[in-house]
């Protein structure tokens, strides 16, 4: 019996929920690639002497789709799910921020730099996702420590 089980219908959840931390895992991995190349887009821009820079859309889908699977798989799993998500929400916070730094830099022309919090952040949720998405690969050795 679940808690919400009476607010929210979550039989569904049992279906897709094994799927959730693979999904999450591949959307991470897209993220870190959107990333870089929202990077070099801006870059581009920046040399083009725009000084307005437009947001990389595949880069908001990939970050909003991390946010949504997370909140998903928070449901999946409560604590696993918040575990997950305290990096995942620091990720959608630096990306909101590096992005207005990126355009203080364009707008005063300062140096462009790249987006180091961001790829911190995200090689941080890489770890936690791959942790959660791939057990097949660390079990056996946990299980032989432990046994």
């Amino acid at each position: 019996m679940y808690a919400l089980q009476f607010l929210v219908p979550l039989g569904w959840i049992e279906t897709i929920g094994p799927l959730l931390p693979i999904a999450i895992l591949t959307l991470v991995v897209v993220n870190l690639i959107t990333r870089l190349l929202s990077h070099r887009k801006h870059k581009q821009q920046v040399a083009a002497d725009d000084k307005e820079l437009d947001r990389y859309p595949p880069h908001v889908f990939t970050t909003t789709g991390v946010v949504v699977l997370g909140l998903l798989f928070t449901i999946y799993r409560p604590t696993s799910g918040m575990i997950l998500m305290v990096p995942v929400i620091g990720l959608f916070i630096t990306d909101f921020f590096e992005y207005e730094s990126r355009e203080v830099e364009a707008r005063n022309d300062m140096t462009f730099e790249q987006p180091k919090a961001g790829i911190a952040v995200s090689l941080l949720v890489l770890v936690y996702a791959a942790y959660y998405g791939l057990p097949f690969l660390y079990e056996p050795v946990l299980d032989a420590l432990l046994v």
